[in-house]
């Protein structure tokens, strides 16, 4: 076969062809033209019996000299009896793992970070996540190729803390497992999860139930709270005023120091905490009490930004320390703001006749039982409304009071 069979476009021709169609230029190279103008190369081979297409690429970026080198490349391979499509195949896949080798585990984890960073509930969560990761987890495998992590380095992260502090190293490994997932998911790694916990590392840890004790928040006993709060009303400053707050109301910490006047109606008596604030996700509605209303309105009076409780930064609020520094000068700082919860919970149970729910659903808990779910969709919110004036009322009344048998709420 002469020359000329496999030059059929001369450059000339190459660069005035404009209509819509294939044009051969010799020994499977075809120029591309589509309806809308673009320039494609496309190389035609017969393989097994039967005839393929191989894009060879845009006419725009690759000339006629280059796209007859090409051509001549894959014209190689079919006399040689490989498929250059398979082969090309093969070639991107050496390149993803040449890539995986270049890319590190704390580079990934970075990446899933960021990408996750617009659907978690706040910014706090998404520096858990690094703050772990950097503690426990990237002094062994940061820096290290994500395809190269295995099942061995895995374990050498989570053996030291695994029993010490197991709720942090469930945590980890999840994390772990995660970012493994996620590199995986972008053709950075291949093969099982080191990190997955059922039917591998299961059977290589000892199971956390076996060793994890429940860890309670430290909180002050029901018959004290009176006491406490009497103490608490004493305290001129804006922590006082929170931490009543968050005792009337049975709210946790971030919920109480990052409330604003836009959630409030002091009229109804009712506050409204976005679904964006609530551990449960899901919008809370809580019922306030005659005492907690008053102690709204006397904090409005002195409104100077947004938030309810403002710290000492402007237009931010109260920082979760101005809490604890006030347990401590209080002298009680074996206790947690977030036991009150605890606190408001064994009160009810021990001491009034409310139904479990009603407890359950003033404290924002998450509802796992799909049943108990359904019974609860209406908030409950005139039985609550009892329950936390009964609740301000005990937290209102003298210590000693509070000593003697209780009469329990009907």
């Amino acid at each position: 076969m002469g020359s000329r069979a496999y030059s059929r476009l001369s450059a000339v021709k190459f660069a005035k062809l404009a209509a819509a169609g294939r044009y051969c230029d010799g020994g499977g190279l075809y120029l591309q033209i589509g309806k809308d103008g673009s320039r494609s190369w496309i190389f035609r081979f017969q393989m097994r019996g039967k005839v393929r297409d191989m894009g060879l690429g845009s006419a725009a970026i690759i000339g006629l000299a280059d796209a007859r080198e090409f051509a001549a490349a894959c014209r190689s391979l079919v006399a040689r009896g490989t498929d250059p499509i398979e082969e090309r195949r093969l070639k991107k896949l050496e390149q993803a793992h040449i890539a995986a080798n270049a890319i590190t585990f704390e580079q990934c984890a970075y990446s899933l970070i960021e990408a996750k960073r617009p659907s978690w509930r706040s910014a706090k969560h998404a520096k858990q996540w690094y703050s772990t990761l950097r503690s426990y987890v990237f002094p062994q495998l940061g820096g290290l190729a994500v395809g190269a992590v295995d099942t061995n380095l895995v374990l050498k992260a989570l053996e030291p803390i695994w029993t010490i502090k197991p709720e942090t190293a469930g945590r980890v490994r999840e994390r772990i497992e995660a970012v493994l997932d996620a590199a995986k998911a972008r053709g950075l790694r291949d093969g099982e999860n080191p990190a997955r916990w059922r039917g591998h590392l299961e059977m290589l840890l000892p199971k956390p139930a076996k060793f994890r004790a429940t860890r309670h928040h430290p909180a002050l006993p029901y018959v004290e709270i009176a006491e406490f709060v009497t103490l608490v009303r004493k305290q001129n400053s804006t922590a006082a005023r929170a931490m009543e707050l968050l005792i009337l109301t049975a709210t946790r910490t971030s919920e109480t120091i990052n409330a604003k006047w836009e959630e409030f109606d002091l009229v109804s008596g009712i506050w409204t905490i976005p679904a964006t604030r609530i551990k449960a996700g899901k919008e809370h509605r809580i019922p306030l009490s005659e005492p907690a209303t008053k102690l709204l309105r006397v904090q409005h009076q002195g409104r100077t930004c947004d938030y309810v409780f403002p710290g000492l930064v402007k237009n931010k609020p109260l920082s979760n320390m101005a809490l604890l520094m006030l347990l401590k000068r209080m002298k009680l700082s074996t206790i947690t703001t977030h036991g009150f919860r605890s606190t408001f919970r064994d009160w009810a149970a021990e001491q009034t006749n409310f139904p479990r729910e009603v407890a359950e659903m003033a404290l924002a808990h998450a509802i796992q039982n799909k049943v108990e779910a359904a019974y609860r969709r209406g908030g409950l919110f005139e039985k609550r409304a009892k329950l936390m004036a009964a609740w301000a009322a005990y937290c209102g009344k003298l210590a000693k009071e509070n000593i003697l048998p209780f009469q329990k709420t009907a």
